[in-house]
């Protein structure tokens, strides 16, 4: 288990650094004088290439999970694990590349699937961070010789909260676009350059800390209930 989390860790922080890389070079194109909003006019090509490049860093992430887990629940802990080391390890080589962000309230693009995330630093942190102790809760039973399966109750509570974090992060971007589109008309544009046009001078304004926080906090009470159920089944298993 040891020199598979060292396996893990290494795979994921140089998976990092490949997309501090990228992100770098993007940015020197794309903004000379430093990132910042409003965003840079961005071609429908460009904006497709972003959307592939970031779906195939969640398949790379997700298949390390798949080959390190041998059932479903280490599978999720191994993908949420090196996902997190990935997350924490980008900010930080931004950091010692080129001194950004200035504060961990910087405001950054996160994420664009299925729309543009956006949010202060801190925030993907603090997620990560969450996830790395469900990783763990998950892969020390699993140590232990104990299968910990998630129930469906709680995959619910997960993937319930995990929404709401969603919607506090397409929030603030998404409530600017709704200012001048419908939902149906960005569906059905012939083109789409004009949303494209009108999406650069978006300027975060207010992140939903409070959604934010109610997701993050339905997360964390069914993280403790696995942890807990784990437990008993453990010391169950053990006086038995």
């Amino acid at each position: 288990m040891r020199k598979k989390y060292i396996n893990v860790t290494i795979f994921a922080i140089a998976m990092a650094f490949l997309e501090t890389a990228v992100v770098i070079y993007l940015r020197e194109l794309m903004y000379p004088e430093g990132f910042r909003f409003p965003l840079a006019p961005i071609s429908p090509e460009l904006a497709l290439t972003e959307l592939l490049r970031e779906a195939s860093t969640l398949i790379m992430l997700i298949m390390i999970g798949v080959l390190a887990g041998k059932k479903l629940a280490d599978r999720f802990a191994w993908f949420l694990y090196s996902f997190a080391i990935w997350d924490i390890f980008y900010y930080v080589f931004l950091k010692v590349m080129i001194n950004w962000p200035d504060s961990l309230m910087t405001w950054d693009i996160l994420f664009l699937i299925p729309a543009t995330w956006t949010g202060p630093v801190i925030t993907p942190i603090i997620i990560s961070l969450m996830m790395i102790l469900l990783a763990y809760f998950i892969l020390s039973f699993t140590n232990k010789g104990l299968s910990l399966k998630i129930k469906a109750l709680e995959w619910t509570g997960l993937i319930v909260g995990s929404l709401l974090l969603i919607l506090a992060f397409i929030w603030d971007y998404s409530a600017f676009i709704l200012k001048e589109y419908k939902l149906v008309d960005i569906l059905i544009l012939p083109d789409k350059s004009g949303l494209f046009d009108y999406a650069t001078g978006y300027i975060p304004e207010k992140f939903p800390w409070l959604l934010f926080f109610i997701g993050y906090g339905i997360i964390l009470i069914f993280i403790l209930l696995v942890y807990i159920r784990g437990g008993k089944k453990y010391r169950y298993r053990s006086s038995g």
